[in-house]
């Protein structure tokens, strides 16, 4: 796992992502990156999906999953293969239905990852936008710190990676969709993003 110092290079790096594409930081870079578990260490399920998104990405459409919440990796790697069942098996979907799945023990699970359409929000929103979903129910609390850090370090990853545009746009699931997602508590921080738009 991810070492304090680790953190606080990946914090910084947040900061500095606009510059990530300019000033060449490839060591923060991949430190951010590393705080993303992948498929092969929750225990995904292979995926049957095959149509790309075209990067750079404009739009990060934030969600909740409305279930469970983890706060350790053995639960989250649990919650992450339960969702992404439910996903295949009852909706019939090609792979669990988001880009990134955020735990509350403060990491990243890969879901479709950055080069795979999603199936998050709708036909009109998934070509062109990431879908990350906190796992949990957001209405009446708040995700703690860590997993709040580890989305915003996912957002710093993909633009040092060319798959976010500098310049892209936070949207709440309900800004796009008739829903309560990502509930009001995650939603009121959510707005409070450098990055957000309604």
């Amino acid at each position: 796992m991810a070492h304090h110092g680790s953190l606080l290079t990946c914090m910084l790096f947040t900061l500095l992502a606009p510059l990530a594409l300019e000033g060449g930081l490839s060591e923060e870079t991949s430190t951010c990156c590393s705080l993303t578990v992948p498929r092969r260490e929750w225990g995904a399920t292979a995926s049957a999906c095959s149509q790309k998104l075209n990067q750079p990405v404009r739009y990060v459409i934030v969600s909740h999953t409305a279930g469970s919440s983890c706060n350790s990796p053995a639960s989250c790697q649990q919650q992450a293969r339960n969702v992404q069942h439910y996903h295949m098996r009852e909706r019939k979907w090609c792979d669990v239905a988001y880009n990134f799945l955020i735990g509350e023990d403060g990491l990243v699970y890969e879901g479709r990852g950055w080069n795979i359409k999603g199936d998050h929000t709708g036909y009109i929103w998934n070509p062109m936008s990431i879908g990350i979903t906190f796992m949990g129910n957001y209405m009446e609390r708040v995700p703690p710190a860590r997993a709040l850090r580890a989305a915003q370090n996912l957002l710093a990853c993909g633009v040092a990676q060319g798959a976010l545009i500098p310049q892209y746009e936070v949207k709440g699931h309900r800004d796009v969709q008739q829903t309560l997602s990502p509930g009001d508590q995650l939603y009121a921080i959510i707005q409070k993003w450098p990055h957000y738009r309604e």
